[in-house]
């Protein structure tokens, strides 16, 4: 059952994403070259929305599942600039970022795949440079 719920709110995710315009190229392109400042509201309301849910998360402690949920606050770091900078970057090249990339896909815009590679060749060199500076 939870799957199914899971791909109801990731439906619901990408229809919102598509129709807000926030996986189209120009829209994006728009925002970053402040020609349109819609999608700064709409990362307003979902920074505002993931507020109050983590705020419940934290206060309920427990899954749906009831297993115990704990919420670690992680240290700010120099790494922490870097990644968002290579975020950011990545995302004003390519005009995606992480859910765009699939709502793009699902929308028959084969430009997406080079983004999705990128982000997975992004995500295995953290995961490798973090197991080499643990190590």
């Amino acid at each position: 059952m939870h799957r199914l719920g899971f791909l109801a709110l990731g439906t619901a995710f990408g229809l919102t994403l598509s129709r807000s315009g926030a996986a189209d190229y120009g829209f994006v392109q728009g925002m970053f070259l402040l020609e349109n400042f819609q999608l700064y509201g709409i990362i307003g309301v979902a920074v505002v929305v993931t507020g109050v849910g983590m705020a419940a998360i934290a206060r309920r402690g427990t899954a749906w599942s009831g297993e115990s949920i704990r919420m670690n606050v992680k240290p700010f770091s120099r790494d922490s600039i870097v990644g968002g900078a290579l975020f950011g970057v990545g995302w004003a090249i390519t005009g995606m970022c992480p859910g765009p990339i699939f709502v793009n896909l699902g929308e028959g815009k084969l430009y997406a795949l080079p983004a999705l590679a990128g982000a997975l060749a992004g995500a295995w060199l953290h995961g490798w440079w973090r197991s080499r500076r643990a190590g």
